[in-house]
């Protein structure tokens, strides 16, 4: 069946588009507000945030250049109490987030 052939669905048709040009109206020449978009103070500073953050290095060389010295030298020890300090630490900051 073709809906597109049926004078109902034309009827229909004809209509709606009377009605959205009846809404529409004559806008030849009018001026229409512009879109205006506003960020409020805690999206101002994330956005700086978020660009301080990009500009970081995924990796920071200075520290894993340090960390490797110490591993070849045999002077980096780490105790279970500082490894379950960063991990309470990180468990903090995952539920922050």
């Amino acid at each position: 069946m073709k809906i597109f052939n049926n004078p109902n669905v034309n009827k229909a048709m004809q209509i709606y588009n009377n009605k959205t040009t009846e809404k529409l109206g004559n806008t030849k020449g009018v001026e229409r507000p512009k879109d205006e978009l506003q960020l409020s103070d805690r999206a101002k500073e994330y956005q700086i945030a978020m660009k301080a953050f990009k500009n970081l290095p995924e990796v920071r060389e200075e520290l894993v250049s340090e960390v490797k010295d110490n591993i070849k030298q045999g002077n980096y020890n780490v105790t279970g109490e500082e490894i379950a300090d960063k991990i309470i630490e990180s468990v903090i900051v995952d539920r922050k987030i």
